[in-house]
Order: C-alpha cells, then sequence, then structure tokens
C-alpha cells in the first residue's frame, strides 16, 4: 500500500497539483499501469511462501475447504486493494472542491478498477499456487499481466489473413488439448477433443473461410481486459463487461482451487 500510494501521489502532484490541472483522468491512466507492479507484488506469497515455509501442510490438513482457503486469500488481497483505492478517491475528492472533476467517468473507473483489479488479483492467485519461489511467482505475474496488456497492440500488428487465422485455430486447439492431457492425464480424452476440433476448423475452413478471417484479432480482443476498461473510463458501466470480469476472475480461482487440491491429494 506504501509504495502504491508514494507512485501515485507522485503523479497526482506532478500532474495535477503543480501544473493546477483538474484533468483527473490521465491520472487514472496513470494508476491503471501502476497496477502492473503492485499486484504481483501483492499476490506473490498469498501461497508461494506457505509452500516455501511449509505452512501449507497444516491448511492442508485442516478442516478448511480448499475453496473456503482461496477464497479466503482472495478476499484478503481484495481489502487491501480496494482500501489502497479507497485512499486515492482523496484525490478525487480535491479536484472536485478546488477544480472540475469529471464525476461519471471518475465513479465509472473506480467500479472498473475494482473489477479488473479483481481479475489481476485472481491471475497473481493463481500463479503463486503453482510456484515456491515468492520473487519467481512475482515476475511471472508481471509478465502475465504485462501480456494481457499487451493484447491490444499486438492485435494491430499480427497477421489478419484466412491463412493465420487457420493457423492459430490449430495452436489454440493443440492448447486445449494439452490442458486437458494435464487435467486428465487420459489420452483418449485428448486424443477425442484432438480429432473433434480439427474436424470443425476443416469444416469452417470448407464451408465459412470467412470465420478465420482476423481470428487472431478477435480472439485476442475478447481476452482483453483493457478493451472492457474503456467503457467505464467514459462513465459507460457495462454488465457484459461486469460479467466477463467475473467469469474471468472465477475461472483462475477455480484453477487455483484445482491446483490446491492436486497437491492435497499427492
Amino acid at each position: 500500500m506504501g509504495l502504491f500510494l508514494l507512485l501515485t501521489g507522485i503523479f497526482f502532484a506532478f500532474g495535477n497539483l503543480f501544473t493546477g490541472s483538474s484533468e483527473y483522468m490521465g491520472f487514472l491512466g496513470n494508476v491503471l499501469f501502476i497496477f502492473l507492479f503492485a499486484v504481483p507484488l501483492l499476490t506473490m506469497r498469498l501461497f508461494s511462501e506457505e509452500r516455501r515455509q511449509k505452512t501449507d501442510q497444516l491448511l492442508l490438513t485442516s478442516p478448511i475447504s480448499i475453496p473456503a482457503i482461496v477464497c479466503g486469500k482472495f478476499f484478503a488481497a481484495m481489502a487491501v486493494y480496494c482500501g489502497t483505492l479507497l485512499v486515492t478517491a482523496a484525490y478525487a475528492v480535491l479536484i472536485a472542491v478546488y477544480g472540475n472533476l469529471q464525476t461519471w467517468e471518475t465513479f465509472g473507473s473506480y467500479i472498473g478498477f475494482i473489477f479488473l483489479g479483481a481479475c489481476y488479483i485472481s491471475v497473481g492467485l493463481f500463479i503463486s499456487a503453482v510456484t515456491e519461489n515468492q520473487l519467481t511467482a512475482a515476475l511471472l505475474t508481471f509478465f502475465a499481466l504485462m501480456i494481457i496488456w499487451l493484447l491490444d497492440p499486438l492485435a494491430r500488428i499480427v497477421p489478419s489473413g484466412t491463412q493465420a487465422g487457420v493457423i492459430s485455430a490449430m495452436v489454440l486447439l493443440g492448447l486445449l488439448v494439452l490442458f486437458l492431457f494435464l487435467n486428465t492425464r487420459n489420452w483418449v480424452i485428448a486424443l477425442a477433443a484432438a480429432l473433434l476440433g480439427a474436424l470443425v476448423i476443416w469444416l469452417f475452413h470448407l464451408f465459412h473461410q470467412n470465420v478465420f478471417f482476423g481470428f487472431i484479432q478477435n480472439v485476442m480482443g475478447w481476452f482483453s481486459l483493457t478493451r472492457r476498461y474503456a467503457s467505464f473510463s467514459v462513465g459507460l458501466v457495462r454488465i457484459d463487461s461486469l460479467l466477463y470480469y467475473l467469469s474471468f476472475s472465477g475461472l483462475f480461482l477455480f484453477l487455483t482451487v484445482r491446483r490446491i487440491e492436486k497437491r492435497r491429494w499427492d
């Protein structure tokens, strides 16, 4: 919290106080970037430090359920995160008193921060659960969030042709098959998924090739978290974006639960 507030305070001082500017949206844009560094520091110790100190054995043998443990860690991190955001709201009050605050844009941005932060924290929580070193967890979380951050810029430079779309669809299918095998250890299920996916791709390529035009851009855009935040920054709270953020967070919490359950039985 101290590091986050120090950085945001510096940005607010140089961007608003010293210049006498009431443009608050630029400050919020800087806050969005600081999240990439703050969230890994917040989540790196949640599970990795438990494994390093062997205190995770106390958790795994306790009468508490695995989902309760994961949710406890998640909501603890969210409490720290939201508490830090609440402190920065004082800057908005200062702008509102002495300047011209864009009220609805600011309100929507803070709502977007909460849900976007939940997604970032869920990613960091999952990475912390699969590593034993907190520095490794922090670095992997940072790179994962950076990739998510760069999805939109990358989508504008990748090829958009039909052939590139088919290749990318095959790559995604391969990743899906690998994920199924790692979680089921069943070659039959993995092979069946591979054959079914290959058949679907072949049929679409045969009858609806236009599906693969711009396929990479569409997939990257669908996974983009920052693109959905854009509506919040203009004061528009979209239900579909909220549901996407909740689903994204829920998915990584579920993966974290599965990972810890696997370790518990091992």
